[in-house]
């Protein structure tokens, strides 16, 4: 079995590639089942521990542990930290180990850049990221990758890290700061939600005609990003109606506060992808993402990894 590390994961998923491989494995379908929860009580606070499993049908078999430590931001550590388990489908014997961090954060923010080359305006120039973690950087990239961003904003509760992020890529797009966040979501073509916040981020009023927004963060039912207005006014999309009904904050909050229902959503990316629903309405509208991840993403990383890397074996 080999062991394959952050630095491998981050050169065999080009995003581009990445994002194909996702599309290719949401319209040809992975079994995924629900992932497990296990909160895990601590001096400082709750964890959680999660268990995703999934396989193709005759091919590859995968599971990702992750835990979750939201308590280490303050020690300035990821929030985030796992392994994937990669294994063969014939005999089930285990092909790879593989670092768990860079392959959950690349392939999360290849999720929502999948459903931004669906559904953003192809002239979306303008990218607002809100959050300052490990997933921030990956969220900029990926975007741009599928839209011609050009000017990018980073708003952050912290606001030397969101000014350090706004640096990190002053060479490659019109980038900073900001502290005003209604005027920056007004402003964005295109608003990016990475947080582990409890209460509304993003006011549905805020959100100019023609917007997109990616909703990635909140990852159970008492967290959110979003009000209920940034629901009401926009089109709504979710990774997986599964993962929606048992962990989207965002959407289980404005349900219950009566002002949005589970049958508004449009539809999954699946259905997106295989042109079984509609995309965006118009030019005007807004559209909305809510993905709380699902393993089907992490085995499609976990197999592009595996297969990039065995073609880089067979070169050398």
């Amino acid at each position: 079995m080999r062991m394959i590390t952050a630095e491998d994961v981050a050169g065999a998923l080009p995003w581009v590639s990445l994002v194909d491989r996702l599309e290719r494995c949401f319209v040809e379908g992975i079994e995924s089942p629900p992932r497990h929860h296990h909160a895990i009580p601590r001096s400082d606070g709750e964890a959680t521990m999660l268990l995703m499993p999934a396989w193709e049908k005759g091919g590859y078999i995968g599971m990702k542990m992750v835990n979750v430590f939201p308590q280490n931001a303050d020690q300035g550590l990821p929030a985030i930290a796992g392994v994937y388990l990669l294994c063969e489908g014939e005999h089930g014997r285990p092909l790879a180990c593989i670092e768990g961090s860079e392959l959950t954060r690349r392939r999360t923010a290849a999720a929502s850049a999948l459903a931004c080359r669906r559904l953003a305006r192809a002239d979306a120039e303008s990218l607002l990221v809100v959050g300052t973690g490990k997933l921030a950087p990956m969220l900029i990239e990926a975007h741009a990758a599928v839209r011609p961003i050009k000017r990018v904003r980073v708003w952050g509760r912290n606001p030397a890290k969101a000014a350090g992020l706004a640096e990190e890529y002053a060479g490659r797009f019109d980038c900073a700061a900001v502290e005003d966040l209604a005027s920056a979501v007004g402003e964005a073509d295109i608003v990016s939600c990475a947080t582990l916040s409890s209460d509304p981020l993003i006011h549905g009023e805020w959100l100019k005609p023609g917007a997109h927004l990616d909703l990635v963060g909140a990852f159970r039912p008492t967290m959110r990003e979003s009000d209920a207005a940034c629901l009401t006014r926009g089109e709504v999309f979710v990774d997986t109606y599964a993962g929606a009904r048992g962990e989207a904050g965002d959407i289980h909050q404005a349900i219950e506060e009566g002002a949005f229902t589970f049958e508004s959503i449009r539809g999954d990316l699946a259905e997106l992808l295989r042109g079984e629903r509609p995309g965006r309405g118009d030019a005007r509208a807004i559209t909305v993402f809510k993905s709380v991840g699902a393993s089907l993403e992490d085995l499609a990383a976990a197999i592009e990894v595996w297969e990039r890397l065995a073609d880089q074996r067979e070169a050398s």
